[in-house]
């Protein structure tokens, strides 16, 4: 992909003056690449008026989190963390294919009263141009709620903010690409707190050997493993291997495996699409 500077600075633009016109604006802050553009070009915008809301569950990592307080620290951000248990809403637990649908619904909810307690006029969201491509239930229910997407109405890509990001000195331009723990789940498996634990401490595993973009998909008592291919030899070196699979099996695995397709975003869609093969059924999005 060709990035032409001239026209991402121009989108840059658009992004800081479609800002300015929400006047104020609570941003849902993550800590991921994306988020963190957002905010800081939101903050840079409107001082004051700006606050980045952070939501602390089961299923988001707490190096996620200590990573959102900090950035706000440094920047001098007005930061508002809230509890969001996802597993008490209706359904959830059970993994439905609109699983993301029902969370963001319920987040985004509190997110408007977190705003609206604070004097701010609009919710934003962090979501890029390149999210229209996949299965992503979740953007429906930002759409039901009202809340803004900046960087789809601009059009900006996420190449595009990584390269902004860099531009801006942000920690987060090269930041491997993440999601809620939750999205490990093979669609109908139970989602409980301890499987997502044992997915948070196995991919804190392998982010403390060194692997940048990885995942640990979760069937059953079985972790699926998803690194880069470049990095399937570091992985099959003896050593690394003995203690990936030593410690994922402390950890409750009964089966450890490596998915030989490598890492790829949404994997776990690819079974709606067989399901619905199977099924003559379409699914949502």
């Amino acid at each position: 992909m060709v990035i032409v500077m001239d026209a991402v600075h121009e989108k840059k633009q658009k992004l800081e003056q479609y800002l300015q016109e929400l006047g104020s604006v609570a941003v849902a802050f993550s800590s991921g690449v994306d988020s963190t553009f957002l905010l800081k070009v939101a903050s840079d915008v409107l001082k004051d008026n700006v606050i980045a809301v952070t939501a602390k569950s089961h299923s988001f990592p707490s190096r996620e989190l200590k990573e959102a307080v900090s950035f706000c620290e440094k920047e001098g951000i007005r930061q508002v963390v809230i509890e969001s248990e996802e597993l008490s809403i209706d359904g959830f637990r059970k993994n439905p294919k609109n699983r993301c649908y029902l969370c963001k619904k319920e987040l985004f909810r509190k997110i408007i009263e977190t705003a609206s307690d604070n004097g701010i006029s609009y919710v934003a969201e962090g979501s890029n141009i390149d999210d229209n491509g996949d299965y992503r239930p979740g953007l429906a229910a930002i759409a039901e709620l009202g809340i803004k997407s900046p960087l789809r109405e601009v059009g900006l890509t996420k190449e595009e903010i990584r390269v902004l990001s860099k531009e801006m000195g942000l920690p987060t331009w090269d930041k491997p690409s993440y999601a809620c723990l939750a999205s490990r789940f093979v669609y109908g498996e139970t989602i409980s707190e301890e499987k997502l634990k044992m997915v948070e401490e196995s991919e804190q595993l392998l982010l403390d050997l060194g692997f940048r973009q990885m995942r640990v998909r979760i069937h059953g008592n079985i972790a699926r493993i998803e690194v880069l291919p470049d990095e399937f030899p570091k992985l099959l070196d003896e050593k690394v291997r003995s203690e990936v699979y030593s410690k994922l099996k402390n950890l409750g695995f009964d089966y450890v495996t490596m998915d030989l397709a490598g890492y790829r975003t949404g994997s776990m869609n690819e079974t709606l699409s067989d399901l619905e093969k199977r099924n003559g059924a379409k699914g949502e999005g």
